[in-house]
């Protein structure tokens, strides 16, 4: 039995964990490769092992950097089956989708302005292929062991960070191998903490923060300081947000502030993404899974415009009023997003904000980083409002939550490998690790096979 590491081991992306019984081939998540040139290329590169021969997918949430190359997959020959649990499933079905749809106009686009080097620009994936990679999902609620072969079961327990995000407990031939997915924090503005796992022979843990804490200070507090400054200058918010999740974290943000005199009350507010927009429907759908009460769920879009057609859309860039604007994707990768980028980026008077991770070769990384300007649809938009990054907006655990998440194995796994990082914050991890729990820890190259016997 082994382990290969397809994604998401020199890099915080495109999580794909092999793992093979010898008789049955599970991966774990199919994520995109997402940021730098060079990650992004993974995602035209064959797997080592054959589409067809992989048996079974296990998804640990929605987020496309671990659900995101699930119709490629499928357009390769994978015809088995894809559990995740209920709330992913309905979460997947909206981003897949969308994610399709994106890659479908990006090829058009490059196609009617040739500005790709490709002849024709080709989509990763389809709207078609997308459909029938969610024609695989198999719902399976937290907490239900369901075997998928002969001597290997499959379990999920909470980890907080999205709707529906779970940790993956394998247990293979009498070995007990555990995928931390990606853990949310103690204090989330929707999600409960992540809860913990008891015992391990071997460990995969996730390390996006794992070279840092979170801001201390209230980010309502901050938010509505930044967002009071822009408006009393005449200027617009955008802020570049991931859809599902954090679209629906800054709305309840706005709420309360709106409801504490914090911003007024009578600011509008445009969520330009049919995707968060459908994807609120769904927290209110599983709410029982938030840590929000029902009656502040069913707020927080209150003082909200929904925008739906494109051409809403760009009526919405042309507007001059003073306005916030939350528009996907949030690492402005691509998206509506970019349009209201082109308009309001070049105004001292506005204010970009990107609440949360960054990953390395976004634009929005490059922006929190000082660029300039940004190249967007073939030209180069330059950077002239005031540009923030709030981290506090962030659902992933910072080094000091993944610690205490660790502290819970009753005994310590055999190995523990350290994924889905940047190599500064896998390393850091690595050491906290060694040094404070004395465990028998690496961080997996990328490729890299590990025999489990």
């Amino acid at each position: 039995m082994h382990i290969q590491f397809l994604g998401a081991a020199d890099a915080v992306t495109g999580s794909k964990h092999l793992i093979d019984t010898g008789s049955h081939r599970i991966l774990l998540d199919c994520g995109l490769f997402q940021g730098y040139k060079n990650l992004r290329e993974r995602n035209w590169a064959r797997l080592p092992v054959s589409a067809r021969h992989v048996d079974t997918v296990v998804l640990s949430h929605a987020h496309l950097d671990h659900s995101g190359y699930l119709p490629a997959l499928v357009k390769q020959g994978f015809h088995g089956r894809v559990f995740a649990t209920p709330a992913t499933c309905d979460l997947a079905e909206v981003l897949l989708l969308d994610s399709a749809h994106l890659q479908e106009e990006d090829a058009r686009r490059a196609n009617l302005h040739g500005y790709s080097r490709h002849s024709p620009a080709e989509p990763l994936y389809t709207a078609e292929d997308a459909r029938r990679a969610l024609n695989r999902l198999r719902p399976l609620p937290f907490g239900e062991e369901i075997e998928l072969h002969p001597e290997v079961t499959v379990e999920y327990t909470s980890a907080g960070h999205l709707l529906g995000a779970a940790s993956v407990t394998l247990r293979c031939k009498g070995q007990t191998i555990v995928f931390s997915g990606d853990l949310g924090r103690q204090h989330d503005l929707l999600m409960p903490p992540p809860e913990p796992v008891r015992e391990a022979d071997v460990l995969l843990v996730e390390s996006t923060y794992g070279n840092r804490l979170h801001p201390t200070d209230d980010v309502l507090e901050a938010l509505g300081e930044l967002v009071r400054s822009a408006l009393q200058r005449g200027g617009s918010v955008l802020m570049p947000t991931f859809a599902v999740g954090r679209a629906q974290a800054l709305m309840l943000a706005l709420h309360r502030l709106k409801q504490a005199g914090k911003i007024p009350a009578k600011v509008p507010i445009f969520l330009d993404s049919p995707m968060a927009a459908a994807a609120t429907q769904l927290y209110e759908r599983h709410k029982d899974l938030l840590r929000v009460s029902p009656e502040e769920v069913a707020h927080m879009c209150d003082g909200v415009t929904l925008v739906e057609s494109p051409q809403e859309s760009e009526a919405l860039t042309r507007s001059t009023y003073p306005r916030i604007v939350l528009s996907a994707s949030g690492m402005a990768t691509g998206g509506r997003v970019l349009h209201h980028l082109k308009v309001m980026a070049p105004n001292p008077r506005n204010l970009v904000i990107f609440p949360g991770f960054q990953v390395g070769g976004s634009r929005g990384a490059k922006m929190i980083a000082g660029a300039t300007e940004v190249k967007i649809h073939g030209e180069y938009v330059p950077i002239k409002a005031e540009v923030r990054h709030l981290e506090g907006f962030s659902g992933h655990a910072d080094a000091g939550e993944l610690m205490d998440w660790l502290r819970h194995f009753h005994k310590p796994p055999r190995h523990t490998y350290v994924v889905h990082g940047e190599p500064e914050a896998a390393d850091a991890l690595r050491t906290r690790i060694k040094e404070e729990l004395g465990w028998r820890v690496s961080v997996p190259d990328h490729l890299a096979r590990v025999d489990l016997a």
